[in-house]
């Protein structure tokens, strides 16, 4: 399972999933059936399924929706379940894998035996955790930006990508030109997108009397309706000249518009976790508990988001945590993640505590990013805190997008809604890591060369997600 990735119980692709994509499996030949982003499905009549690897069914993909050799690395495919989410090496084997499913729900989830013994997981072709988002920027083959964009917009409506009332309104808009077609002067009115109006939004903004309306209010702007909004978005969406007259081919630049929006958010193109973190002390009894929470890993760094208020509460760039896990065998199954902070104006160091029986594949694909950064991108001593250099020889990305900072965003960090461990430098046994800088219980880091790893400024960098 090293260098794989898991989801326990996070809502999306796996919600509508629940599938078998095995329909037959005889002495010599079967049919395997792989599910694409917009819940198609590719048949593939295979001989000796058992033995067949991950690299050669997915190579049988690609020649049956005839795609460019770029597919190899911005997709992968994944055992996918409501219950469990893993991507696939090449050298995989996913029947032998799907075999041992219930061991991995065992392993991996909390879920109940009855659940475990129903679960059934299903093939999917979909994006490779382990592709950079410059490498996506250069793609021009419609099929690939296509399935690309039905995957994000999938992410974007089951709200496991957060996005702000704006940005839902904006990729909203980009669906309605998709499906709809180029706007019209009166068609449609927002009573037709009223009423598939999930179809262009997330679920959670789209429900009467709070969710858009709650959200506009919250944030100080007018409020209206949510089927105005996006009508309003819709109407903005800037048509390529030229490109009416064949539709198919019109869609690719939305499709790319998309996707550059979607590359805005922070988390873009993350694997989920399930896990749940300590509720901050509160009222006279000092109560807390626990909340549910999904942690985002990519190749950029790691994200905390509230599942039920789908908002970030942590957002870290690899350059600015420590981190390590404990196994149930130790203690409890927990990720913890270490960053810099201040405690009513004293600098201090922060541990956050994540339990999740997923803590050793969270911890095992922050390794594998961080290897993988450094191979793609090797660190120079002129380089600055703002992030790793350009590899020799490489050109620098076509378009570097800025950091979302509205006031409140969802995609910045609320660390006043942590319940985290503060301590500072103390007792001979903690070694020091940088200067300026409080010691860390974790020898666990990214390594960018000495210097090189600089104060985080919690309203600076954290803030920004």
């Amino acid at each position: 399972m090293d260098g794989t990735e898991g989801n326990g119980g996070q809502p999306g692709p796996a919600d509508r999933s629940h599938r078998s994509s095995v329909s037959s499996v005889g002495v010599r030949a079967a049919d395997v059936l792989v599910y694409l982003a917009d819940d198609t499905m590719v048949p593939l009549a295979v001989e000796n399924l058992p033995s067949l690897t991950a690299h050669e069914l997915h190579q049988a993909v690609r020649e049956v929706l005839q795609l460019p050799d770029v597919a190899l690395d911005a997709f992968a495919l994944w055992l996918v379940s409501p219950l469990l989410e893993v991507q696939l090496k090449p050298k995989h084997q996913p029947y032998k894998l799907g075999r041992q499913w219930q061991e991995l729900l065992l392993r991996f989830t909390d879920a109940p035996d009855d659940d475990v013994a129903m679960d059934e997981p299903s093939l999917q072709f979909r994006r490779n955790v382990f592709f950079p988002k410059r490498r996506e920027l250069q793609i021009h083959d419609k099929e690939v930006l296509r399935l690309l964009y039905e995957e994000a917009k999938g992410n974007v409506l089951a709200a496991r990508y957060p996005c702000d009332v704006e940005d839902c309104e904006a990729l909203g808009a980009l669906v309605c030109r998709v499906q709809l077609g180029p706007y019209q002067p009166g068609q449609p009115t927002a009573c037709a997108l009223r009423e598939k109006l999930d179809s262009f939004l997330p679920a959670h903004l789209c429900k009467r009397g709070h969710g858009l309306f709650a959200a506009l209010r919250g944030r100080g702007t007018k409020a209206g309706t949510g089927e105005q909004g996006l009508l309003n978005a819709y109407r903005r969406v800037k048509e390529v000249a030229g490109s009416e007259s064949e539709h198919e081919a019109s869609l690719s630049p939305h499709y790319r518009a998309y996707l550059l929006k979607c590359h805005e958010l922070p988390f873009y193109g993350s694997a989920f976790f399930h896990g749940e973190i300590d509720k901050p002390a509160q009222g006279f009894l000092h109560r807390g508990g626990q909340k549910p929470v999904s942690v985002a890993i990519s190749l950029e760094g790691v994200h905390v988001i509230d599942s039920r208020e789908k908002h970030v509460l942590l957002g870290l760039r690899f350059q600015e945590l420590s981190w390590d896990h404990t196994s149930p065998e130790e203690e409890e199954s927990v990720l913890w993640l270490e960053f810099d902070g201040d405690n009513e104006g004293t600098p201090v160091n922060k541990l956050l505590k994540i339990y999740s029986k997923q803590a050793e594949l969270m911890s095992s694909l922050i390794e594998y990013c961080i290897e993988l950064s450094q191979a793609a991108e090797p660190a120079t001593p002129q380089e600055s805190a703002a992030g790793p250099a350009s590899a020799p020889g490489s050109s620098p990305p076509p378009t570097q997008h800025p950091q979302l900072r509205r006031q409140g965003s969802v995609v910045c960090s609320r660390i006043q809604h942590l319940s985290t461990i503060d301590y500072v430098e103390e007792g001979e046994q903690i070694k020091r890591v940088k200067p300026k800088r409080s010691t860390s219980f974790f020898s666990r880091q990214l390594s960018l060369g000495q210097g090189s790893y600089a104060m985080v400024q919690p309203t600076e960098s954290l803030e920004q997600g």
